[in-house]
């Protein structure tokens, strides 16, 4: 079984930000494509916010169904002027994770978002 690192396809042009050991994933992960999954959606960054979306606490599950990745995720308000940046970051990262077929986006309002579900150090 392959790891997380390898499940990753390795594009030139992406930067990930920062290590992905500095945030702990929501939930324990066995299938290396869901890590994966979560590592790259890491590189989705609000600009707004300029804070990428796991740290923000938007990304509430990731799940993968028959090879495709679901992701549930929220915005920081309904009417976000940044829904069509932040779904579209979530498929095109989505895209470099190996053995998946596709990606849905689900996105929801409750549980609403605040700011209280920024990962603690998110800030320096």
């Amino acid at each position: 079984m392959r790891d997380a690192e390898s499940a990753v396809r390795s594009p030139q042009s992406v930067r990930i930000p920062y290590s992905v050991s500095r945030i702990p994933h929501p939930h324990p992960v066995s299938d290396p494509r869901l890590a994966a999954a979560w590592k790259v959606l890491e590189m989705v960054i609000d600009p707004e916010v300029g804070l990428d979306i796991v740290t923000m606490g938007l990304v509430y599950d990731v799940a993968i169904v028959d090879d495709v990745v679901h992701v549930t995720h929220t915005l920081t308000t309904p009417g976000c002027p940044m829904e069509a940046v932040i779904t579209q970051g979530i498929r095109d990262a989505i895209a470099f994770v190996s053995g998946v077929q596709g990606v849905e986006t689900h996105l929801v309002w409750d549980p609403q978002w605040h700011s209280g579900m920024i990962a603690d150090g998110a800030w320096g």
